[in-house]
């Protein structure tokens, strides 16, 4: 028996087999991609830093403090690095660094195995340019859960720690360090 082929069948065969290789295969990014940061964060020499908040029931418990305990830490840890000079009013500052201490509600029925994940504490930065008012970038650290207060206080320091850290790598800052 003798089969009848139509000829865009067989055009679309020749055409993707005679293609080079890679045209027509799906692309995919790498992990290791970059993208570019706004050259306004990069640029800024001050910065406001605004106290967005925490959202009730995280002191005293899971943590010790009160619920301005991020924003003062924050504060210290910006000061300290001398990056940005810090100042008081936000009209004179290029970049409005928004911290908010965030408990997140998860689902009513969290399940694992469907990619659901119990929420934890974070700390949400939001940079701001002063002048559009447009978000430029937001960082998210999560804090880790403890059972023993002692170890609260430390994941949430640490995890403070490593958001400082992220503005750092935004900034330009963590690059130059390293050779």
């Amino acid at each position: 028996m003798l089969r009848v082929f139509r000829p865009g069948i067989v055009f679309f065969a020749i055409a993707l087999l005679s293609s080079p290789p890679g045209v027509g295969a799906q692309q995919t990014v790498s992990s290791e991609a970059t993208a570019p940061v706004p050259p306004s964060i990069r640029a800024a020499k001050r910065v406001f830093a605004s106290n967005a908040g925490s959202d009730s029931g995280l002191f005293p418990h899971p943590f010790s403090g009160g619920a301005d305990r991020a924003y003062k830490q924050f504060y210290g840890e910006l000061k300290s690095w001398g990056r940005y000079e810090v100042v008081s009013n936000p009209q004179e500052a290029d970049l409005i660094l928004e911290l908010q201490l965030t408990s997140p509600l998860g689902p009513a029925d969290a399940s694992k195995q469907k990619g659901a994940s119990d929420p934890w504490p974070m700390f949400r930065l939001v940079i701001y340019d002063q002048k559009s008012h447009y978000i430029l970038w937001t960082l998210t650290q999560t804090i880790q859960p403890a059972n023993l207060q002692k170890t609260h206080d430390r994941n949430f320091d640490e995890s403070l720690t490593a958001l400082i850290a992220d503005l750092k790598n935004v900034s330009g800052v963590a690059k130059q360090a390293t050779p």
